[in-house]
């Protein structure tokens, strides 16, 4: 019940996006969004392990429920380390899986394997689609080219993301025109 209380923060806890209505977008709502994409997405990366993917997706920010979000552009390494150390903390709350979940958040940090590239291509794309769907006048001026730039790289392995990644970016050049 602790962590499930913890993880409550996910919900409460806003991210710098903001949604198509006109309000912040909370941690809990990218997070949703991005296991949907990686479930829809399983028939198109049949060499990867798609339970895997979802399981990152899940875990990937359970460490802003304590430090909140702090956007890409802003974290530092330091940022990084404490959001790493409150992920340390909130596993050991479930000493059962513990180990299975500290190997898992290990692998997605470390973007070695597959699964971990895949799932931050994934975390990226969603962010960028989550802007363009955001009002104009909730972007900061960085965000004119960053929006055009962010997650590019790590798409480009997946011929359907990349693919996918260039019609974010169609969008982001209508909303931008």
């Amino acid at each position: 019940m602790d962590f499930l209380h913890v993880l409550e923060r996910l919900k409460c806890n806003t991210r710098h996006g903001w949604t198509s209505t006109g309000r912040r977008e909370s941690v809990a709502e990218h997070s949703y969004r991005l296991c949907a994409m990686a479930f829809l997405l399983k028939d198109e990366f049949p060499g990867i392990d798609m339970d895997k993917v979802l399981r990152m997706c899940i875990v990937h920010d359970w460490g802003e429920a304590v430090t909140g979000d702090i956007p890409s552009f802003l974290k530092t390494d330091a940022d990084e380390a404490t959001e790493t150390d409150a992920v340390g903390g909130l596993t050991a709350m479930l000493p059962d899986k513990k180990a299975e979940l500290d190997a898992l958040f290990a692998e997605l940090l470390a973007l070695e394997t597959p699964e971990a590239k895949l799932y931050k291509a994934i975390d990226r794309i969603e962010a960028v689609i989550q802007h363009n769907e955001a009002p104009l006048s909730t972007w900061l001026p960085l965000e004119r080219e960053l929006n055009l730039t962010y997650g590019v790289d790590d798409c480009a392995p997946f011929p359907f993301l990349a693919e996918l990644r260039e019609q974010a970016n169609a969008e982001t050049r209508e909303k931008l025109s």
